[in-house]
């Protein structure tokens, strides 16, 4: 019985994790008012103290169940998004764009008092500009938030995850080309991952609307469908080389052009992405190392700074141009914090693909992503609740709730305005 003793630690590790993060989660939640996803990445980082991820290498699979997990909030985000309102406020998406190369060029500034590599400070500048879709999604869900600010900050989120991954796609694809000079190697290491990755989310994003208009489907079956549609997208980007959040993202805002409303289908994917939620943000916190928190907390805490004064400066001065109040600007910008499980998976993707300065990166980013990922939680939560667009006491939500596509840009007054 004492040599089967490892075997039954590494089996049990993670099922009691996911236990152990949903307990503390539930309570804390109830007593406190502190978000979920808090507490599931306090779990996270606790294990990856006591290292969990060491425990079970012999577990196959994990990192694809994250990527799984992410991808189905991305498309959900993607959902979320309202294209037509772009065109009819265009403020939107240029202030999306003008805060992501403000971000970007503020941070790679100031990593350069530190002392780092330019390769290193480019990265690290790449990623700052996104924010995270799990963190905000999560969060508005949790509090049954729609409003001005609610949608702005996920219309936002998602042009600051294409941002970011379209501008750390061209830097994998430029160091390929300026280390190895394969020109073919560097094309397919940015553009041919950034198109392709866009394109067969397009091609889901069509068959699968018209899939669900041939047949009526209850609402369980709703969340099927567009659950195994995910899974489906996921294990095809990992045979093709793609990225599974952004062919995700492409595939929900296609789906949500398509005019196939979502109404029946549960907010989250139900359990099984609640579930999924949870490994999430305990497997992405339990891959920080400790040593390299403690080594740059310094510096985490001077990112954290910049970041938040880029995207609040942003949202304050184009505010009434877009529509919004000032007030609503600056909870818009605060909204926008969390910045955690999306870049830890973008930042493994990239190291698989062989770009060795994303290694590095990971570790002088330490310190600013644990920071990110158990404040920007409450940070969003609270900057939802004082822009006075949710829904709910923070008390524990019973029964399902209603599909992520029904809430929000159709019902908020932003959302009325750009129909």
């Amino acid at each position: 019985m004492v040599t089967d003793f490892p075997f039954l630690l590494q089996s049990i590790a993670w099922p009691l994790a996911l236990l152990l993060a949903w307990l503390l989660g539930d309570r804390l939640h109830e007593r406190w008012q502190v978000p979920r996803v808090t507490s599931y990445v306090a779990v996270g980082l606790v294990a990856g103290l006591l290292n969990l991820p060491g425990l079970t290498d012999a577990v196959p699979g994990l990192p694809f169940l994250a990527n799984m997990a992410l991808a189905l909030v991305m498309f959900e985000l993607g959902y979320r998004i309202h294209l037509r309102w772009f065109r009819n406020n265009p403020w939107v998406l240029a202030l999306g764009v003008g805060e992501s190369l403000l971000t970007f060029g503020l941070v790679y500034l100031v990593t350069g008092w530190f002392g780092l590599d330019d390769k290193v400070r480019l990265v690290i500048a790449a990623v700052a500009i996104s924010a995270s879709p799990a963190g905000i999604v999560r969060v508005a869900n949790e509090l049954r938030s729609a409003g001005q600010v609610t949608e702005r900050v996920l219309h936002l989120c998602a042009i600051n995850c294409l941002m970011a991954f379209m501008a750390l796609k061209l830097m994998v694809g430029y160091w390929h080309l300026s280390t190895s000079g394969d020109l073919v190697q560097a094309g397919l290491n940015s553009v041919y991952v950034l198109s392709t990755s866009v394109a067969l989310g397009v091609v889901f994003g069509v068959a699968v609307p018209w899939l669900l208009r041939a047949k009526r489907m209850q609402s369980t079956a709703v969340t099927v469908v567009f659950a195994l549609t995910v899974l489906l997208l996921t294990t095809a980007c990992y045979g093709l080389k793609l990225s599974p959040l952004l062919a995700a993202l492409s595939f929900g805002v296609v789906a949500r052009e398509r005019r196939v409303h979502l109404t029946n289908a549960q907010r989250d994917f139900g359990s099984v992405g609640e579930l999924l939620g949870i490994f999430l943000f305990v497997y992405v916190a339990s891959l920080v190392q400790w040593p390299s928190v403690l080594e740059t907390l310094f510096l985490g805490v001077v990112l954290l700074l910049v970041r938040s004064f880029s995207k609040v400066l942003c949202n304050l001065a184009v505010a009434r141009l877009s529509g919004i109040t000032e007030r609503k600007g600056w909870l818009t910008g605060l909204a926008l914090t969390p910045m955690s499980a999306f870049v830890i998976l973008l930042l493994e993707q990239t190291r698989l693909a062989g770009f060795e300065p994303a290694v590095q990166a990971f570790a002088t980013m330490a310190g600013f992503l644990v920071l990110l990922e158990l404040l920007g939680p409450v940070v969003t939560q609270r900057s939802l609740m004082a822009s006075k667009e949710t829904h709910i006491t923070l008390e524990p939500m019973a029964g399902s709730v209603t599909g992520a596509a029904s809430a929000a840009a159709p019902q908020s007054k932003e959302g009325s305005r750009a129909a």
